[in-house]
């Protein structure tokens, strides 16, 4: 009953509009029937939560993916670098080897002419070799990059060199020149592996 009186009122309300009876219910209906598709089903929902779960899925799927192969990477990196330092090692200690073995001939052909000759003899031979090993030992270093820093009679250059001591510099010296080097310095590749350790005039 009062449902009846609401839609007549409507009705005169809408006719008092200027609204004819067949529009209003045409209204009416329309109301209904947005109402009825703006409201989700249950399979619309399960619909939606399904490809929620399968976007899901992939993302973790691929950032699965990602981390493995970051694993990998990282893995081999390490192998090629470990691989690298092995064989940079090889090869220095090979170059070792070799002034190594000129050392063990040098003490050999001494103790051959100390049998035979007087000492002197055998001391100028040993040193012969062992200038002969250093040599090569130097010239060893150069192929590796090392060379030695230019320290005495040169100004006193705090990237090359470290002072242990002062002295007062003769009359044909200036001030803050390397009077003598009591340690060599190197550089490997234009950056200093050892500073020089030297005496500066003051």
């Amino acid at each position: 009953m009062e449902e009846q009186a609401a839609k007549r009122e409507q009705q005169e309300e809408a006719r008092g509009d200027g609204t004819s009876e067949e529009e209003a219910r045409a209204d009416e209906a329309a109301a209904e029937s947005n109402g009825a598709a703006e409201e989700p089903t249950d399979e619309d929902l399960e619909a939606q939560l399904r490809a929620l779960q399968e976007e899901h899925e992939k993302l973790n799927d691929r950032f699965l993916r990602q981390a493995a192969e970051f694993q990998n990477y990282r893995r081999r990196t390490k192998r090629d670098k470990e691989r690298q330092y092995q064989s940079g090692k090889e090869d220095v200690l090979l170059s070792m080897l070799e002034v190594l073995d000129d050392f063990q001939r040098s003490l050999e052909a001494a103790d051959e002419i100390s049998e035979e000759q007087n000492p002197e003899e055998a001391y100028e031979s040993l040193r012969d070799g062992v200038e002969m090993v250093y040599k090569k030992f130097v010239d060893e270093l150069n192929n590796l990059g090392v060379e030695p820093i230019e320290a005495e009679g040169e100004p006193f250059d705090e990237e090359l060199h470290e002072a242990m001591m002062q002295q007062p510099a003769p009359d044909d010296v200036e001030p803050g020149t390397v009077l003598q080097e009591i340690r060599k310095g190197y550089l490997l590749d234009d950056r200093v592996l050892r500073h020089s350790r030297v005496i500066v005039a003051e």
